[in-house]
């Protein structure tokens, strides 16, 4: 048998994208794999904060006694972080005999299918297999055309809207909105976290029938001091405690997690307790991930403006700093541009590198970007590699400083390795 990084190496083969939306072809095979699903689904979406959402739905449900299944994408630093089940990643031989049941299954039909596809419907053998309680599942690109969207949401769920992978889904968020909304089902409810819904998206659940449930009209939230509170379709919940995960964006995530776990309340019921417990245990690594000892070192996958506008926030709120360093790197098909003017008033030194692949930036574009926002041409360094890029950072900065290492899930995912191995 094939090991899982035999059968990652050759999925990546299969399919001469490696994005190719619609359905069709995921849809062909899976009818093939047997993929039922016979447990409550959620399913989010969401240019951000939707890997921060699921996280949260997972940890409550699971403090609630419930067995979960939770599918994400990215992974970070290993596949097997794609597929948790009751709050443990898939083994390499369980993902490995799912990614042969799907080839068989391929193979029958002759279908191209992409990595993403692949690794779905592996994912959704496991989880028809699981026995679960219920089934987060994050959308990996948009929501319409989306390989997880072969599932019929119980509760769809969408995160935020802005700008992003804009080749695919357009370049307004009118335009993103509405194949975001792709996923949302007649007669079932939909969830709206984005404070400031595109009209497509309102307009769609409208035309087929959804459910809309709207951040600001049908649940709502506030911090009060040291907690905060929530209110929604199911009742008020008091006296919560702010999420594990840092950023004050967090509040938004967390009470668009538990609409959606009102929304399920008649199905999953979810006590007062478990709610606070899944809030203060929840983990998700890369989102303002704050690694142990000095100086400090911030860790986020942010990769877009809305993201650079919030890690910006997040920064100048973290508290003083004699300087901040920035390792940096990201992928040519982003707007470097806008993510560097965000954060280049928050920066003191920037240490730029390729990532791998044939999708990364090179140094002069990231150059480029940075002497266009007004970076002096004497604080950019540029290295090989992250890993490079990074030590020498680890070197200038001392221990009143901070180093905050962003623009790609690969970026992040080198300073974590290289980080480990400090220690």
């Amino acid at each position: 048998m094939r090991s899982l990084g035999e059968w990652l190496a050759y999925i990546e083969t299969l399919h001469p994208k490696a994005i190719a939306m619609g359905l069709d072809r995921v849809a062909e095979v899976a009818a093939r794999v047997d993929v039922r699903i016979e447990c409550p689904v959620v399913t989010v979406a969401g240019t951000n904060g939707k890997g921060s959402t699921s996280a949260m739905l997972e940890a409550i449900y699971r403090r609630a006694g419930y067995r979960t299944g939770l599918y994400a994408s990215p992974h970070l630093r290993r596949y097997n972080e794609r597929v948790r089940i009751a709050g443990s990643e898939a083994s390499d031989d369980d993902l490995a005999r799912a990614f042969a049941r799907v080839e068989t299954a391929r193979t029958t039909t002759g279908t191209p299918l992409t990595y993403f596809e692949f690794g779905t419907l592996a994912a959704l053998a496991l989880f028809a297999d699981a026995k679960l309680d219920v089934l987060v599942l994050e959308v990996g690109l948009g929501g319409r055309l989306d390989a997880v969207n072969i599932v019929d949401a119980d509760v769809a769920v969408v995160t935020t809207i802005d700008i992003d992978h804009a080749e695919f889904l357009g370049d307004t968020r009118e335009a993103i909105g509405r194949e975001k909304a792709g996923i949302f089902r007649r007669g079932r409810v939909a969830v709206c976290g984005d404070p400031d819904p595109p009209r497509s998206l309102v307009a769609y659940a409208s035309e087929i029938g959804a459910a809309l449930w709207l951040s600001g009209r049908d649940f709502r939230y506030a911090g009060e001091g040291t907690q905060w509170r929530y209110e929604g379709p199911g009742g008020a919940r008091y006296a919560l405690p702010y999420p594990a995960l840092r950023g004050s964006y967090q509040l938004q995530n967390a009470a668009t997690a538990l609409a959606a776990i009102d929304a399920l309340r008649d199905r999953l019921h979810v006590a007062g307790g478990a709610v606070r417990e899944g809030l203060v245990h929840v983990t998700l690594p890369g989102r303002l991930q704050v690694l142990p000892g000095q100086p400090a070192i911030v860790v986020d996958v942010g990769h877009n403006p809305q993201a650079a506008r919030a890690l910006a926030q997040a920064l100048g709120a973290m508290g003083h700093a004699r300087r901040t360093l920035a390792v940096f790197s990201m992928l040519k098909d982003k707007d470097i541009e806008a993510v560097v003017r965000t954060l280049a008033p928050r920066i003191d030194a920037w240490y730029i590198a390729p990532l791998s692949g044939p999708r990364a930036a090179d140094v002069s574009r990231l150059r480029t970007a940075l002497v266009s926002a007004g970076v002096g041409e004497n604080a950019i360094h540029a290295h090989a590699n992250v890993a490079g890029a990074f030590a020498e950072a680890r070197r200038d900065a001392g221990d009143t400083d901070r180093i905050a290492a962003f623009g790609s899930f690969l970026t992040a995912a080198a300073v974590l390795d290289a980080a480990e191995h400090l220690h």
